[in-house]
């Protein structure tokens, strides 16, 4: 029989901080032909065999969320995870709902809604099977992809009821039964990616691998500063260069430092189109933008902090009076560069238009966004945008900018029928990115003849204009120590920037914890004490603080938690033989790190041996092998920030990196033992790709100054700064 039935599943379940989501689920469900698969809702299929499809419909960029949410859905349709294929899907949040891949959402975000999509399955699959057997429903159970009867032993596998299942009505809300924490047979235990085999056998999975038939390839040339339009563009040379199909110009409005002009050529190869540009002959109108230096920042940012800031941030209390009268003060400036992204999968795109709609595979952390501005920028509506989920070779932010979709896709346009990819050149995707602002903080904080912390004041210049800065530029007015403060002073100025801005792993805290940690290390020391001791005193009784500025509340408990755990770990403050040891804790994306860095310097080298890690991320470990690969990433990732040389220049409106030779990234021989802890509290879990990074860097610089009693002020750290 066929019957083709309409079933809408609405699934709701509270969040952390009493918020909910609901999205509708309405798929067409085949009725069971012999030997067809049977779609259970939009993200389950059955498979003859008894193997269960489940679709993952965030975007993979290394962070595991391809193996992570179905192993939710898994788990509670009773599922052995060898009977699991696994999926991407298309990007659609009409059927699955949010699918934006960044600020560690995902586990939050999915946490209980993914359970309950696979709860909601093996419910209907019970009551097919009781009415099967004429039995009562409370006297089934289900196990390892089979429903089974208490009574008489008998059991069914899911394969032989999903067709009657998918016919009944999708279960209210209050009939989905999640399983409690001692019934987890899958969430809880290591599983490695379910792309890993195909990574390691090199079979085509990321966006750059993408290949279609009679596709083409797309290099584009960018002005160098940033803003800058064409004033002439000489196309015929690129055109004549043998194999070059088109050569266009383009100008996809989505920099929000201004224009992006740009000119793509398309040809047979990538190497002919990015060797035809060579051949191209363009007069930039890039003045106004030449203006622009990092130097020149620099001296601007300089001047300002010499005077009064321009906007309060904070102000609580009288910060200057209590300042006027602490027993002692310190002052120090911090400062911390711009910095690209520079995932190893340079950016690329792939799109074929045809028939007024085009489809698009896509490396992207948020491809919602991607279809809004393909929509506006070819004039389609969403139904006419079809977005395939490629695996991305890292995002770290970079992704949730959608620049590349929409140049691809004008380009895709003006060649229609014909598959299309772009690919940047490597100096391209760092020249050309999206960056982490850079920043300086002008600190005072006084203390009192006990040592304990009074008042703090930060004269923070930051990029932006009109009041607003740009995009992860902000300023958490929560930021830790200051909620835990009578006396407080913070504020703002701005410099305006032709630089195009964007989220780096872990925005803003990851260049928050090196001033605030750094800062209040200086203050410990100056109090006669270390910094876990000074934290404890801030820390204070165990208690919730107030959501505000739209970041989730701090627990000073759970934070109390790391830092103590940490310290025992690492039997702090005792330091090994020829070691120095430095200490940094940070609160970020809902999660709490205390971190010790391990250092040995030899012939004024700085290297980093050993870093110990307290984590409290909630109550479960979802994938145990794949929370330590996050943690240990991310540590490695802020220790390379911190001491591979990386920060991006600018000389007349351009940046001067182009490779890894002048942007490096952390090598495999300078990567330190990572010793790791969970705490297990009764919090909802939350996630994992950010956390551990911002607290490492501040560790590291103060067991820097442990090691030579320099302090460390400005990111990269370099031998300079100590000989």
């Amino acid at each position: 029989m066929n019957a083709l039935i309409d079933r809408r599943l609405v699934l709701k379940t509270a969040l952390l901080g009493g918020g909910a989501l609901a999205f509708e689920i309405s798929v067409p469900v085949a009725a069971a032909m012999a030997g067809s698969a049977v779609t259970m809702n939009a993200f389950i299929r059955i498979n003859p065999d008894n193997s269960a499809v489940i679709g993952a419909h965030y975007p993979e960029i290394g962070q595991g969320a391809r193996t992570m949410l179905p192993m939710l859905i898994a788990e509670e349709m009773d599922l052995a995870w060898a009977q699991v294929q696994v999926e991407p899907t298309l990007a659609d949040e009409k059927a699955f709902g949010q699918q934006i891949t960044g600020g560690s959402e995902t586990t939050p975000t999915n946490w209980l809604p993914m359970r309950r999509v696979g709860a909601a399955a093996p419910h209907q699959l019970v009551m097919a099977a009781a009415t099967l057997w004429g039995v009562d429903a409370a006297s089934l159970t289900t196990a390892d992809g089979f429903v089974g009867h208490k009574g008489s032993g008998r059991r069914i596998a899911y394969a032989g009821l999903a067709a009657t299942a998918a016919t009944l009505p999708a279960p209210q809300d209050k009939d989905i039964v999640l399983k409690p924490k001692a019934g987890f047979r899958i969430i809880g235990t290591s599983h490695t990616g379910v792309d890993t085999p195909a990574i390691i056998a090199g079979k085509p999975l990321f966006g750059i691998d993408t290949h279609l038939p009679n596709m083409v390839y797309a290099a584009i040339e960018m002005c160098p500063a940033f803003g800058g339009t064409i004033a002439r563009a000489g196309l015929d040379g690129a055109r004549a260069v043998p194999g070059v199909r088109h050569v266009m110009t383009l100008n996809t409005g989505v920099n929000p430092a201004g224009a992006d002009d740009a000119v793509a050529i398309v040809a047979d190869s990538w190497w002919t189109a990015n060797k035809a540009r060579e051949a191209l002959r363009i007069t930039w109108e890039d003045a106004a933008q030449k203006t622009h230096s990092t130097a020149g920042y620099a001296t601007a940012a300089a001047t300002m902090m010499a005077g009064k800031p321009a906007a309060d941030l904070v102000r609580t209390g009288d910060a200057a009076a209590a300042l006027a009268k602490a027993a002692k003060t310190i002052e120090a400036t911090y400062h911390y560069p711009f910095l690209a992204h520079a995932t190893l999968e340079p950016q690329n795109c792939t799109a074929r238009f045809a028939d007024g709609a085009i489809e698009i595979w896509a490396p992207t952390q948020w491809p919602e966004d991607g279809r809004e501005l393909v929509g506006k920028a070819l004039g389609l509506a969403p139904p006419a945008i079809t977005i395939h989920l490629v695996r991305a070779g890292g995002g770290f932010g970079r992704r949730l900018q959608n620049d590349y979709m929409v140049q691809v896709a004008q380009i895709a346009r003006a060649v229609p029928g014909v598959p299309v990819k772009l690919i940047n050149s490597r100096s391209d995707d760092i020249r050309h990115d999206f960056y982490r602002p850079a920043g300086w903080h002008k600190l005072a904080a006084g203390i009192d003849a006990d040592g304990k912390l009074l008042a703090l004041t930060n004269h923070f210049v930051t990029f932006g204009k009109n009041g607003k800065t740009v995009r992860a530029a902000e300023f958490n007015k929560v930021e830790f120590p200051l909620p835990l403060l009578a006396d407080v002073d913070v504020g703002q100025s701005m410099l305006t920037t032709n630089m195009p801005t964007g989220w780096l792993r872990a925005p803003t805290s990851n260049a928050m914890a090196f001033v605030f940690q750094g800062f209040l290390d200086e203050v410990a020391t100056a109090g006669g004490r270390d910094l876990p001791t000074l934290m404890r005193e801030l820390l204070g009784s165990a208690r919730q603080l107030p959501e505000a500025d739209g970041m989730p509340g701090f627990h000073t408990g759970r934070a109390r938690g790391v830092v103590d755990k940490v310290c025992a770990m690492a039997d702090w403050p005792a330091t090994p033989k020829g070691k120095s040891r430095g200490f940094g804790f940070y609160f970020s994306h809902r999660g709490y790190f205390a971190e010790i860095v391990e250092i040995s310097l030899t012939g004024g080298a700085v290297k980093v041996e050993k870093v110990f890690v307290a984590a409290d991320i909630g109550s479960q470990i979802i994938n145990p092998i794949n929370a330590r690969h996050q943690v240990e990433g991310a540590i490695i990732d802020g220790l390379g920030q911190a001491l591979a040389g990386q920060a991006i220049e600018l000389v007349d409106g351009a940046v001067t990196q182009a490779n890894f030779d002048t942007y490096p990234l952390p090598r495999i021989e300078t990567t330190p033992s990572i010793v790791l802890e969970f705490l297990v509290t009764d919090f909802p879990p939350t996630g994992l790709g950010e956390p551990s990074l911002p607290p490492v860097i501040p560790a590291l610089a103060n067991a820097i100054h442990a090691a030579t009693g320099k302090r460390i002020r400005s990111l990269p750290i370099s031998a300079e700064m100590w000989a």
